[in-house]
């Protein structure tokens, strides 16, 4: 089920069929909701790695290390809030054998650069943090809307999350982190191409789903 060269509303219903289907999946989305945070989001790779997983026809759940959820509150910037924000969702979702890590957007900038190495300007709302992310593959993020929608943002598109196809993303000079997620998902999922760091190239969002 390889499906890079349809239209993006078909690889959105692909997507949804195999989040949908994923039992701890749903339930991470499901908690995040009832939460109600400010702009959330599950995102990244327990996502586009479940669409691999279903690819390569690999049991559910592998390579997955943990679910990432973002969230947007500008309004309490602190590293105690965020953490007991952490705490709950984790303490609801307790009974999942892989780890839930919560992370606001809004207090991203204080502590990106001493952690990675580079500047990281402040944000403007959780979807933007998305459109940074070291690899182009890596920018999807859904949410469970409040009738149940799968809400999904892929500002790259989704053909190659589908394609198995890893490609950078240049809004942040993150080569690093790139070829380190990339190596490590490669010796995952072998099937994987990988897009070589171009120094020179840059890449722009393409239209969100």
């Amino acid at each position: 089920m390889r499906t890079p060269a349809l239209p993006n509303a078909r690889q959105q219903e692909e997507l949804e069929c195999i989040v949908r289907a994923d039992a701890d999946l749903m339930k991470v989305l499901v908690t995040a909701r009832a939460l109600d945070l400010p702009q959330h989001r599950v995102v990244a790779g327990c996502i586009y790695q479940a669409v691999w997983n279903v690819l390569t026809r690999r049991p559910r759940g592998t390579g997955i290390n943990d679910y990432d959820v973002i969230y947007f509150d500008a309004a309490d910037i602190s590293k105690e809030s965020e953490t007991a924000t952490e705490a709950t969702l984790c303490n609801r979702l307790s009974g999942l054998s892989t780890p839930v890590e919560l992370r606001n957007q809004a207090r991203v900038h204080l502590w990106f650069e001493d952690y990675f190495g580079i500047p990281y300007p402040a944000l403007s709302c959780a979807d933007e943090a998305i459109t940074r992310y070291a690899s182009a593959t890596h920018a999807v993020g859904v949410r469970l809307t409040a009738d149940d929608r799968l809400d999904v943002f892929a500002p790259f598109g989704l053909s190659d999350i589908f394609a198995m196809t890893i490609r950078p993303n240049y809004a942040l000079p993150n080569k690093v982190t790139h070829e380190r997620k990339a190596l490590r998902a490669k010796a995952v999922w072998p099937e994987l191409t990988i897009v070589p760091w171009d120094e020179s190239a840059t890449t722009a969002p393409c239209m969100s789903l």
